[in-house]
C-alpha cells in the first residue's frame, strides 16, 4: 500500500476520491435481450468513473464525482441519480452548448455489445483546467479510466497533465484503469497511450485480456503484465472470471474470484477496482482489499445495470472474513465488446 493511502486511512476526516471522466444515458433493452428483437427499451445511466465514485459511496467512502453535462433531460436525470446515491457532484459542470453523451446496449449470449453516441458531448470537451478546481485539488486520491483520453485531444490532455506530474511530487495518489473500449480508438493509437499512462499511475487495473488485446498474446499471466509494467506501485490484473492478482511493490497477491449467477457483465470492472480502492482506503490488506473487489464485482454481475445492491454490512463482513471457506472459484467471464 502507498504512504500516501496510509496516511489516507488513517485521518480522522478523510478527503473524498475525485473520480473523472464521462457518464452517459444508457438505453437498454428491458427485458434483457438482443436489441433487435427488444421490445421496448429503458433509460439509465453509464459511466466507469461515476460507477466507482458510487461503489465507493457504498462503501463508505467519501466520493466525488468531476465531469461535464448538457442542459437536457438526460443530464439532469444522470446528476440526480448519481447525487442521490451518495456522491458529492459538485465537480459536475453543465455546457449549455454540447450534450450529454449517449449509449445503446445490444446484450448477447456471452457478451454485451455498445453502441456509442458521444461524439461532441460535454464530457468530451473537458480540459486540463478540470484539475484546478477544488472537487479535484482537495481530493485524497484522482481515478481515472482509460476512457476519458479517447475522447478527445483536450480530454486525453487532462489525463496526462494529472499523470505525467513524478509520483514523488503528486499531491495525492492517482488510480487509473485501463478500461480498453475498441469503439474508442478508431484509428489504433490505443496501445501506445494506454501504455504510457498506465506505467504513470500510482495504482493500475488492467484485464489480462486486455492486455493481450492491446500489447500482445504472449502476456500470457499476470506476471508477464507486471514486467511490462513495472512502473505502478500497485498493479492489479484480473483474468477473467478466474482471479485477481494485486502486485504490491515486491509482494505478490493472488485471490481466486467467487462464484458468481451472472446476469449481466457490464460494470463489473468498475465495481472491482471501487471495491479495492475501498479496502485499501478503509486500511485493510492487499488480499482482502481484493476479496474486497470481487464481492463488489459480484453486485454488478446479479443485475442488467451497471450497478447492484451490496450484501448487507453484516454479510459482506462475514464475506470477506471467509475468502477461501465461501467458494471462491469461477464466473463468467466479465467481457464487454466495444
Amino acid at each position: 500500500m502507498t504512504a500516501a493511502i496510509r496516511a489516507w486511512a488513517g485521518r480522522p476526516a478523510r478527503p473524498p476520491v475525485a473520480c473523472v471522466g464521462e457518464t452517459m444515458a444508457a438505453l437498454v433493452p428491458d427485458p434483457v435481450a438482443p436489441l433487435e428483437g427488444a421490445a421496448r427499451l429503458g433509460v439509465r445511466i453509464a459511466g466507469a468513473e461515476s460507477n466507482v465514485a458510487v461503489y465507493l459511496a457504498d462503501h463508505g467512502v467519501p466520493a466525488r464525482w468531476v465531469s461535464a453535462l448538457g442542459d437536457d433531460p438526460f443530464g439532469r436525470r444522470i446528476l440526480n441519480e448519481v447525487a442521490a446515491a451518495g456522491v458529492d457532484v459538485s465537480g459536475v459542470r453543465t455546457d449549455p452548448h454540447r450534450p450529454t453523451g449517449l449509449l445503446v446496449k445490444d446484450p448477447g449470449t456471452d457478451s454485451t455489445r455498445v453502441h456509442y453516441y458521444r461524439r461532441g458531448s460535454a464530457a468530451s470537451a473537458l480540459t486540463a483546467d478540470v484539475l484546478n478546481d477544488d472537487a479535484v485539488r482537495t481530493a485524497g486520491l484522482v481515478h481515472l479510466s482509460g476512457i476519458t483520453p479517447a475522447l478527445s485531444p483536450d480530454c486525453h490532455a487532462l489525463v496526462a497533465a494529472l499523470l505525467e506530474v513524478p509520483a514523488a511530487e503528486r499531491p495525492r495518489p492517482v488510480s487509473f484503469d485501463v478500461n480498453h473500449r475498441p469503439a474508442l480508438w478508431p484509428d489504433g493509437t490505443a496501445p501506445d497511450v494506454l501504455l504510457g499512462l498506465a506505467r504513470q499511475a500510482d495504482i493500475t487495473f488492467v484485464g489480462l485480456d486486455e492486455a493481450q488485446a492491446l500489447w500482445g498474446a504472449g502476456l500470457t499471466d499476470a506476471a508477464a503484465v507486471r514486467a511490462l509494467l513495472p512502473q505502478p506501485r500497485v498493479l492489479v490484473v484480473k483474468d477473467g472470471g478466474r482471479a485477481a492478482t494485486a502486485f504490491d511493490g515486491d509482494r505478490t497477491h493472488t485471490v481466486p474470484a467467487p462464484r458468481v449467477a451472472v446476469v449481466e457483465p457490464v460494470g463489473a470492472g468498475d465495481a472491482f477496482a471501487a471495491g479495492f480502492l475501498a479496502g485499501l482506503l478503509r486500511g485493510e490488506d492487499t488480499v482482502r482489499a481484493l476479496r474486497l473487489g470481487h464481492l463488489t464485482a459480484g453486485a454488478a454481475l446479479r443485475v442488467t445495470g451497471d450497478h447492484g445492491p451490496l450484501p448487507e454490512p453484516a454479510r459482506l463482513a462475514a464475506l470477506l472474513d471467509a475468502g477461501d471457506a465461501e467458494g471462491e472459484g469461477r464466473h463468467v467471464s466479465c467481457s464487454v465488446n466495444g
